[in-house]
């Protein structure tokens, strides 16, 4: 997992490269009506790169990690037999 990695014209905060993910971690100014649209666009941008974008706000990082990291748990395919 890379931190702060530049896609296109975008720094995302983490990128799996095997997984093809996009962890976003969103403060206050992603809230605005005009963060909100910047932001559809972004992920608009991302998917069609075939990455899938995964947005958590900062409140549910810092309050709720465990169940942040068990949605990510869940991006991962399961293992072949």
């Amino acid at each position: 997992v890379l931190r702060q990695r530049p896609i296109d014209n975008f720094i995302v905060d983490f990128y799996c490269a095997a997984l093809l993910l996009v962890i976003e971690i969103d403060g206050e100014s992603h809230f605005t009506e005009q963060g909100k649209l910047y932001d559809a666009e972004r992920t608009a941008i991302l998917e069609g790169y075939g990455l899938k974008v995964v947005r958590f706000t900062n409140v549910e990082v810092l309050q709720s990690f465990e169940g942040v990291c068990g949605e990510l748990l869940g991006q991962i395919p399961p293992s072949p037999p």
